[in-house]
Order: structure tokens, then sequence, then C-alpha cells
């Protein structure tokens, strides 16, 4: 299938590895113009630089903390004006730490709110004049499953998870009529380096090895295995396109199988 990107503009944050960078890698070939962002400018440019190499694709890479206001409004603002507009917004960033309730302090909870939710209010805010602009205007959230079944020990990011559902469903609503279109995908246990890191919080709580842990997720998918991040990526392409025209309000989940509930 033709997804019809070819020399759409996308800006994708978070997007110097993990699922972002597979988002802007399954783009890139399919020849989309795309600004990538990321908080360190080393890591950000070498994956700038790997996709123009491995896809001859035009890649502008912005730096910036999305979790900071206007961090997040540069962002969108340099991405809109690299690319002489936008098409199309991947809101992704990092997740907030493990841990139980009872262990994180008003501060804690602060953090994880810009981090995990606020920072999708504000690069949409920022990206709404620009996407108005174009014919296709979409835009996708990465979340997690944990928004439909919470995670154990992931307090935080169980919470802002749902809340960032609840805000591209309501988007889609009221923002509909004007042609616009949001979506989210929910991933589950992704081959990347945050859960690697998660894993290893978890082995640590229960006196076991990470790779015992890995082989324990993979167990929990019907497929039984764990995803390959360009197989998220490919779903955020598809719902991003002109494909998917009729889809909005989609809240994909994207993971092999583990959630076993009926909605």
């Amino acid at each position: 299938m033709d997804l019809q990107l070819h020399g759409r503009r996308v800006l994708v944050t978070g997007a110097s590895r993990g699922l972002g960078y597979a988002v802007a890698q399954v783009l890139a070939q399919e020849g989309a113009r795309l600004a990538i962002n990321a908080r360190h400018a080393d890591t950000l440019h070498a994956a700038a630089q790997r996709l123009r190499a491995a896809t001859a694709a035009e890649v502008v890479p912005i730096v910036g903390d999305v979790s900071q206001a206007d961090d997040a409004a540069r962002v969108v603002r340099e991405a809109a004006a690299a690319l002489g507009g936008l098409d199309g917004l991947v809101t992704n960033a990092g997740g907030p730490p493990p841990g139980r309730f009872e262990e994180f302090d008003d501060a804690t909870w602060y953090r994880a709110f810009d981090l995990a939710f606020l920072f999708h209010v504000r690069l949409i805010r920022a990206a709404l004049p620009a996407l108005r602009a174009s014919d296709l205007g979409s835009v996708v959230a990465i979340t997690s499953i944990s928004a439909k079944q919470p995670i154990p020990n992931l307090v935080l990011s169980n919470t802002m998870r749902a809340a960032a559902v609840a805000l591209i469903k309501s988007l889609a609503l009221e923002l509909g009529p004007e042609g616009l279109r949001f979506n989210a995908v929910l991933p589950g246990w992704t081959r990347t380096e945050r859960v690697t890191e998660l894993l290893a919080y978890r082995a640590r709580q229960k006196g076991t090895t990470v790779d015992e842990e890995l082989a324990a997720q993979a167990r929990a998918s019907a497929l039984g295995r764990m995803a390959e991040p360009l197989e998220l990526g490919r779903a955020v392409a598809f719902l991003l396109s002109p494909a998917a025209s009729y889809l909005t309000g989609v809240l994909l989940p994207v993971e092999g199988g583990s959630y076993q509930g009926l909605c």
C-alpha cells in the first residue's frame, strides 16, 4: 500500500532512539520530509545522519526538551519554518520513573505531568496553526498500553498515559469538523532502551536478571515475543498518513495480544 506520505512534512519528537527513531525511520523510508527532536544534540545529530544515509530523506534535527513549555513551542516553530509548514505531528517523549505510589512526592508528580502528559498539549497547541493550513492535518500520540491495562510499579506512567489518550479522543471530536485527525498508539513491551531500564528495575525488585525478565515478558504476549520498534513505527506511519483518512479518535494497541480486555 502507498501511504501517500512522499513529500509530507512531519515533526517527530523524542526521535533520537527507541520508538521515536523507529517512527522517523519508517516515515523517511516512505519519503516524508522530517524534523526530528530530542534533548541531546550529539545523539540527535547522529540519528539524523543515520536516517539521511539510509534513506536519502530530508531530516532536520531540532534540539529541545519538549517537557519544557518554551522548548515545546520553539521546536514546533522551528520545524514548521524549516519544512515550510507541517502536515503531521508525532508526539513522543520518555516516561516517568518506575516506583510505588508512596515513594513519590508532589514534585515528582508534577515532573511526570510535564513529561508524559502536558508535552502532548503544548506540542499540539503550538502545531495547530500549521496543521490547519495543511490538507492532511494529522497527529499521532505515542502513549502506552498502560492506559488500558495499568502496569505494576508504573503508577506515574499509568496515570499520565490514561490522561493522554483522553486528550486525543477529545481532540478528535472537537477538531474533527475542521478536517484534523487525532489518533494514539498504545505500545506494549517493545525492545527499546526504555524497556530494558524498566525490566532492570523489576529484576532488582524481584532478585532476578534482566534476561529472565525479558523472557518472562515475551511469554506474556500471545505471539510469544516482544515487539520490535519498527513494528510500532509502521502502525504510527499508517495512522498519520492519508491512507488512514477516515480514522480518527483511534487508540490502537500494538502489544502482540498481551492485553486481554475486550475494549
